[in-house]
């Protein structure tokens, strides 16, 4: 990989390619022939980024995820995945879930900056948890989800028994589990799994320009929103209010509130730095 991004520049990891632009860094899948399949190359290229955007000096303020080609994952690449290590038998199913998924996964929850996930095609089994980590999910019109697990006999993983449930119900999420039926980006709007829909043609012109629109804003304030709507589908209301206050003592001890302020006094646009 390169050893330091500019502006413009392209970072390239195993199957991904990483293109930070001003303060936004598109995290890209790519593996086209397998329709970005996950395999463990790509699971470290995937935590090679996160590692590298998580850097001050990356400069990154909003992170958008994608998939290249007509895919935007469809999953695990099962050939990779049941291959052991050389000289050992198969791969035990779900074994790479704690060394290769699972981290990015807490990478991506920890992130304290905004994530968006333009999901330019199918998103399947656990490409399908990697788009719903968006905070803001955008889908183009072919799209669509799949909870794939029970045509090859396997139980929905990469969280996606924590997230579904909370996001469209228990009975949703039941029927996609167990019948492994297609979800209509169309579909997925009306339930409430995503928050926008686009044509195919616009979806990487309006997902840059939110993500753009997120990196300029107080990033910093951005962080502690999404680890307190994290935190709250566990959480009593009094652990709540508490942690709400504890952060609001954080933010407002930031150069982007004063900011905030002084330009609410003088009508004018505020100019966030995200500190």
């Amino acid at each position: 990989m390169n050893e330091r991004a500019e502006t413009g520049e392209v970072l390239t990891f195993e199957r991904t390619s990483l293109r930070i632009e001003g303060a936004v860094a598109m995290l890209t899948l790519d593996d086209q022939p397998v329709m970005n399949a996950m395999s463990p190359a790509m699971l470290g290229g995937i935590t090679d980024a996160l590692r590298h955007i998580a850097t001050p000096e990356s400069g990154v303020r909003c992170l958008l995820i994608t998939g290249a080609g007509r895919a935007f994952s469809t999953g695990a690449n099962l050939q990779q995945m049941t291959k052991g290590e050389e000289g050992s038998g198969p791969r035990e199913a779900g074994s790479l879930l704690e060394t290769g998924f699972h981290p990015v996964l807490r990478r991506l929850r920890d992130l304290p900056i905004p994530i968006v996930t333009a999901v330019n095609g199918p998103a399947a089994g656990a490409g399908m948890s990697l788009a719903l980590m968006g905070d803001l999910i955008l889908c183009a019109r072919s799209a669509y989800f799949l909870q794939a697990f029970r045509r090859i006999g396997l139980v929905p993983d990469c969280g996606s028994t924590w997230l579904l449930p909370r996001l469209i119900g228990r009975a949703r999420a039941m029927e996609l589990s167990l019948l492994g039926e297609k979800l209509p980006a169309e579909t997925a709007l009306e339930w409430g799994l995503v928050n926008r829909v686009y044509d195919d043609a616009v979806l990487m012109d309006e997902a840059t320009a939110l993500a753009r629109n997120l990196a300029d804003g107080p990033t910093l304030a951005l962080g502690l929103m999404r680890r307190l709507y994290w935190e709250a589908t566990e959480s009593s209301h009094e652990e709540q209010i508490e942690m709400e206050r504890r952060f609001q003592l954080q933010a407002g001890a930031s150069a982007d509130f004063k900011e905030g302020v002084t330009a609410f006094l003088e009508k004018r646009p505020a100019q966030f730095t995200g500190g």
